[in-house]
Protein backbone atom coordinates (compact mmCIF):
# COMPACT_ATOMS: atom_id res chain seq x y z
CA UNK A 1 0.00 0.00 0.00
CA UNK A 2 1.65 2.89 -1.05
CA UNK A 3 1.81 6.09 1.61
CA UNK A 4 0.09 9.03 0.68
CA UNK A 5 1.56 11.32 2.58
CA UNK A 6 4.65 14.16 1.90
CA UNK A 7 6.70 15.80 3.86
CA UNK A 8 7.25 19.80 3.39
CA UNK A 9 9.72 21.51 4.74
CA UNK A 10 9.47 25.52 4.67
CA UNK A 11 11.49 28.31 5.92
CA UNK A 12 9.43 30.91 8.00
CA UNK A 13 10.20 33.73 9.99
CA UNK A 14 10.59 33.24 13.65
CA UNK A 15 7.52 35.41 14.35
CA UNK A 16 5.34 34.04 12.02
CA UNK A 17 5.93 30.56 13.70
CA UNK A 18 5.58 31.83 17.09
CA UNK A 19 1.93 33.15 16.04
CA UNK A 20 1.13 29.57 14.53
CA UNK A 21 2.60 28.04 17.87
CA UNK A 22 -0.16 29.87 19.59
CA UNK A 23 -3.00 29.80 17.18
CA UNK A 24 -2.45 25.88 17.12
CA UNK A 25 -1.98 25.68 20.77
CA UNK A 26 -4.99 27.92 21.43
CA UNK A 27 -7.22 25.54 18.58
CA UNK A 28 -6.41 22.50 20.43
CA UNK A 29 -4.18 20.86 17.20
CA UNK A 30 -0.67 20.21 16.28
CA UNK A 31 1.37 22.90 14.46
CA UNK A 32 0.91 19.85 11.64
CA UNK A 33 -3.08 19.87 11.78
CA UNK A 34 -2.99 24.07 11.86
CA UNK A 35 -0.83 24.17 8.72
CA UNK A 36 -2.80 21.43 6.86
CA UNK A 37 -6.07 23.41 7.37
CA UNK A 38 -4.39 26.66 6.94
CA UNK A 39 -3.27 25.78 3.31
CA UNK A 40 -6.18 23.62 2.48
CA UNK A 41 -8.44 26.40 3.06
CA UNK A 42 -5.78 29.22 1.34
CA UNK A 43 -5.84 26.46 -1.85
CA UNK A 44 -9.58 26.42 -1.62
CA UNK A 45 -10.35 29.91 -1.71
CA UNK A 46 -7.83 30.50 -4.84
CA UNK A 47 -9.31 27.77 -6.79
CA UNK A 48 -12.67 29.14 -5.90
CA UNK A 49 -11.66 32.43 -7.40
CA UNK A 50 -10.58 31.00 -10.09
CA UNK A 51 -13.81 29.79 -10.65
CA UNK A 52 -16.02 32.57 -9.84
CA UNK A 53 -13.92 34.71 -12.19
CA UNK A 54 -14.65 32.46 -14.88
CA UNK A 55 -17.81 32.56 -14.44
CA UNK A 56 -18.66 36.34 -13.80
CA UNK A 57 -15.84 37.29 -16.51
CA UNK A 58 -18.74 37.78 -19.51
CA UNK A 59 -21.14 39.34 -16.96
CA UNK A 60 -21.75 43.00 -16.62
CA UNK A 61 -21.90 44.49 -12.79
CA UNK A 62 -25.86 45.45 -13.70
CA UNK A 63 -26.21 41.67 -14.62
CA UNK A 64 -24.62 40.38 -11.42
CA UNK A 65 -26.55 42.44 -9.99
CA UNK A 66 -29.73 42.18 -11.19
CA UNK A 67 -29.83 38.12 -10.78
CA UNK A 68 -28.79 38.66 -7.06
CA UNK A 69 -31.73 41.07 -6.15
CA UNK A 70 -33.91 38.94 -8.12
CA UNK A 71 -32.56 35.10 -6.10
CA UNK A 72 -33.13 37.70 -3.23
CA UNK A 73 -36.55 38.65 -3.81
CA UNK A 74 -37.83 35.63 -4.31
CA UNK A 75 -40.18 33.40 -2.12
CA UNK A 76 -37.26 31.80 -0.96
CA UNK A 77 -35.54 34.14 1.08
CA UNK A 78 -38.76 36.15 1.95
CA UNK A 79 -38.74 38.21 5.13
CA UNK A 80 -41.52 35.21 6.06
CA UNK A 81 -39.31 32.43 5.58
CA UNK A 82 -36.75 33.57 7.99
CA UNK A 83 -36.35 30.80 10.51
CA UNK A 84 -37.06 32.20 14.61
CA UNK A 85 -33.22 31.23 15.40
CA UNK A 86 -32.43 33.50 12.95
CA UNK A 87 -34.22 36.78 13.74
CA UNK A 88 -32.69 39.87 15.02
Amino acid sequence: MKNNVSVLTIRIPKRLKNEIEKVSDTQGVSINQFALFAFTKEVVEIEDNKYFQKILKSKTREEILNNYDNIMSSKKYSKENIPEWDKI
